[in-house]
């Protein structure tokens, strides 16, 4: 018999760990619950571009800003010089810059570079030819620094 109340008094502390085990799953299904519940807080916070109602509120607002004038400025190269030398140039003087010839050109919006070009000519205009785009994240960086 006593055999009997050993398995039974083992079969006992056994489902009392497991109770113990449900009540851990149980509170960490609420606490997980309680997370997502503010997750769908935050998220209510910014709106959902997937749905089809907000892209065309997203292209009303995109069409307010996409007529803003921007200047594009393209960068040959730098160069110090002194007051002196400055104020010597005259008519016909000629300035080395630092860049190589064959070099691609910065190309630069509101003062930021954006993009790396080469010349060319378009109806007797020069042009510039985009090679490589500076990726948001990039420029992000440069800003820091």
């Amino acid at each position: 018999m006593a055999s009997e109340n050993d398995d039974f008094g083992d079969s006992a502390a056994a489902e009392a760990g497991l109770d113990d085990d449900w009540a851990a799953a149980m509170a960490e299904q609420a606490m997980a619950e309680g997370a997502s519940a503010a997750n769908a807080r935050a998220a209510n916070i910014f709106p959902n571009f997937e749905e089809p109602g907000n892209k065309a509120s997203l292209m009303n607002e995109l069409d307010m800003i996409l007529d803003i004038p921007v200047q594009i400025a393209v960068e040959l190269g730098r160069t110090k010089i002194t007051i002196r030398n400055l104020l010597l140039l005259a008519h016909g003087s000629v300035v080395e810059l630092d860049a190589l010839a064959g070099e691609p050109l910065n190309v630069f919006v509101n003062g930021t570079l954006i993009a790396q070009g080469e010349v060319v000519v378009v109806n007797d205009k020069f042009g510039i030819r985009l090679t490589d785009i500076v990726t948001p994240s990039e420029r992000a960086r440069r800003i820091g620094h």
